[in-house]
């Protein structure tokens, strides 16, 4: 399926029911009095987070969305019946926005997660509500109200523990058929990935992580420039960013060093947050140069960019060093879930206290 990654959808929550105007009408009884009902509530629309859904792509089809209707009330003091509420599934990782005033309504993040986007207009009320001591015959009611109405505009952001950075080239797309079952496109030219793929990399028995297949960042994307613009918010969800280099570009005029200074630079255009990243260098397709010249062409890339952090040497098309590169992600992603719980788990404990 396309991965789809932005849409636009109306949502309209269901009208509440009218009150009744309505008298008890019965044999032997001469003045029953006000018996009108009240209406029901309007159906409210939610979104709930679904880990079985991966795009909007079906958001694409379906683009407007109606709460049920409250049903009016009835005489002998008969409620109308509420409209049901309407549950709308989402993937994990998505923005809603009201598109008419920008605001962000709410971020879906975990499975089963409810978002309130459109709540159901009020009931009305019947003229039971109306009687007093002076007006035993009263005539008054209340109409229901309207649902809320919005343009919303929904954004996927890729939720995955890993995320791939590179020029086009750089092997990403090779990199994750070989780690996991994804089968994203791989051809000998730039940009054959037009849209991210997810793939999962089992470790071990219960031991696994997603990484993220983002296409290709050229210069200028956080300015918009080719399709950098458009993915680049999909590596702020990552906990890891797997930098992948060519270190044996088909043309010597390429730089390895420059290429990697070109997406550093495009990560700080784009979020000073998200350039602070644990970021890890990976040194791809080593199997295109000589062992002798191999070592020497690596040191002297990961002297050139001064690099601190840890660095790998893989070829992804023979699976050279990636099974030891994804023990050593898991084992970071592992120590950054583990943070994770103990800080929830620390402000659950704070509230409790308060």
């Amino acid at each position: 399926m396309k991965f789809v990654d932005e849409a636009s959808v109306r949502v309209e929550a269901g009208k509440g029911g009218n009150g009744c105007l309505s008298f008890r009408r019965e044999k032997y009884i001469p003045r029953g009095g006000p018996d009108g009902g009240d209406g029901g509530d309007g159906g409210t629309i939610y979104l709930v987070g679904d880990v079985n859904q991966n795009t909007l792509a079906d958001f694409r089809f379906t683009r407007r969305f109606k709460g049920a209707k409250g049903q009016q009330g009835m005489g002998k003091n008969c409620t109308g019946k509420s409209g049901d509420d309407l549950y709308v599934p989402v993937p994990l990782g998505t923005q809603v926005f009201d598109e008419d005033t920008e605001e962000l309504i709410g971020d879906v993040t975990h499975e089963g997660q409810i978002l309130l986007v459109a709540r159901g207009g009020t009931r009305g009320i019947g003229n039971t509500h109306f009687k007093t001591s002076t007006n035993r015959a009263p005539r008054q009611f209340t109409p229901g109200t309207l649902g809320e109405q919005r343009q919303l505009r929904l954004e996927l952001k890729v939720i995955a523990d890993v995320g791939l950075l590179g020029l086009p080239n750089a092997g990403k797309s090779t990199f994750i058929r070989s780690v996991s079952s994804a089968k994203p496109k791989v051809a000998d030219y730039p940009f054959t990935t037009l849209y991210p793929n997810l793939g999962v990399v089992s470790v071990d028995i219960h031991r696994s992580f997603v990484v993220a297949d983002i296409p290709g960042i050229i210069e200028g994307a956080a300015e918009g420039a080719g399709l950098g613009l458009q993915f680049l918010k999909h590596v702020s969800r990552t906990r890891l960013l797997l930098h992948l280099v060519d270190v044996a570009p088909l043309d010597e005029a390429i730089d390895p060093v420059e290429d990697v200074r070109v997406i550093e630079r495009e990560l700080e255009n784009y979020s000073d947050e998200l350039a602070k990243y644990d970021r890890w260098l990976v040194l791809n397709k080593i199997d295109l140069v000589s062992e002798e010249e191999r070592k020497v062409r690596c040191q002297a890339i990961i002297k050139a960019l001064d690099w601190q952090g840890p660095v790998f040497t893989i070829s992804a098309m023979k699976q050279e060093g990636t099974r030891e590169l994804c023990f050593r992600i898991m084992e970071f992603i592992e120590q950054k879930r583990a943070l994770a719980i103990d800080a929830d788990q620390l402000e659950t404990d704070n509230e409790q206290a308060e």
